[in-house]
């Protein structure tokens, strides 16, 4: 029995047993790389996604679970090959190291920033409270999402 989702905006199916894992799917099926495969615990938040906006860590989510569920992985982000406002404002921070944790970081502050389009570096720490970064330190995360607040404010003002 297929299940159906919406990924990145297009309805999609997949056939996989329903205890699969969503990252499973996600890599193996539907061929989002940026979702990485990191503990597969929930421990590490590589492998963070959006479903229905809230952020999920897909290896502890069972493809069962997904049925007309919409998935955003940090592909569907981008608009028009236009990088999402998140993503420019960690390359201008260098809140990049190595890359393997940045699709989930920034799939974290993704969902932050739909719960809270306004959060102190407070609620920033903990919304990324469940990604794992062995190379940058984190301040450079945290001043690239406060950089594109402070950026939305002014643009909001102006």
């Amino acid at each position: 029995m297929s299940i159906c989702f919406i990924l990145n905006g297009k309805n999609v199916a997949t056939d996989s047993p329903a205890d699969t894992t969503l990252l499973k799917v996600l890599r193996e099926e539907m061929h989002m790389y940026g979702v990485k495969r990191g503990c597969e615990t929930g421990e590490c938040g590589a492998c963070t996604v959006l479903v229905d906006g809230e952020n999920i860590n897909s290896c502890m989510m069972l493809v069962g679970e997904i049925e007309g569920k919409s998935i955003t992985t940090i592909e569907g982000l981008t608009t028009d090959g236009e990088l999402d406002p998140i993503q420019r404002a960690f390359a201008e921070k260098g809140a990049v190291q190595c890359g393997f944790c940045t699709p989930g970081m920034i799939m974290s502050v993704k969902g932050l920033l739909n719960r809270n389009p306004n959060p102190t570096r407070a609620e920033i720490k903990e919304a990324l409270s469940g990604n794992l970064c062995r190379c940058t330190g984190y301040e450079q995360i945290f001043e690239a999402v406060e950089s594109l607040i402070e950026g939305r404010k002014s643009n909001n003002n102006g």
